[in-house]
């Protein structure tokens, strides 16, 4: 679960890793920092520094155009702008949530910006992963469809970005990537906590 991966995280980026404000406070609450470890204090946005985009078209999944890191800034209404678009992206940031990448559209249907990703998590804590989904969404009918995928042991998540507190339409895809990313953070902490 998240310990694993933040666990991982450190080791790989001893003795000075780089940590945002509520990662710091995990890792303290967890006690995974060693004396030897220097944390050094980052901003969220720099997590994704090293971010692979690629827009693509909905219905053939044809890569379009791969995109740089300055194209995060457009405002996430881009997608709206673009219906038949989706992005796929790619950081290294999404391996201490345990998700390889993701992709972000417009639905067509309630026009919510829909996020999809694998989240590395075992089968067992499907009830609590459904019940903080719903009690960490800033709505009572969260638009959000969890299934879990045998063949590859990975829970195929896919919710409306718009049931996150603070999703603002006109930021930006870097603002709201963030808060994806401190959403699925945020999830996995709760889960890890009551679960044991």
């Amino acid at each position: 679960m998240l310990k694993k991966h933040v666990e991982a995280y450190i080791k790989e980026n001893s003795p000075t890793v780089p940590l945002t404000s509520f990662e710091k406070e995990y890792v303290e609450s967890t006690h995974l920092i060693q004396e030897d470890v220097t944390v050094t204090p980052i901003q969220l946005v720099e997590r994704f520094s090293d971010v692979y985009v690629e827009r693509c078209n909905k219905e053939s999944e044809e890569t379009l155009s791969e995109e740089g890191t300055s194209f995060l800034e457009k405002p996430i209404s881009y997608l709206k702008d673009h219906k038949q678009e989706f992005l796929y992206i790619e950081s290294q940031a999404f391996s201490i949530i345990g998700v390889d990448s993701v992709s972000l559209e417009l639905d067509d249907i309630f026009a919510t910006y829909d996020v999809m990703f694998g989240l590395k998590l075992q089968k067992k804590y499907e009830a609590t992963l459904k019940e903080t989904m719903k009690q960490l969404f800033n709505t009572d009918q969260p638009k959000m469809a969890i299934m879990f995928n045998q063949q590859d042991g990975v829970w195929d998540m896919n919710f409306a970005l718009n049931h996150i507190e603070g999703f603002n339409e006109s930021g930006s895809i870097s603002e709201n990537l963030q808060l994806m990313y401190h959403f699925i953070f945020q999830l996995l902490s709760t889960i890890e906590s009551n679960y044991h």
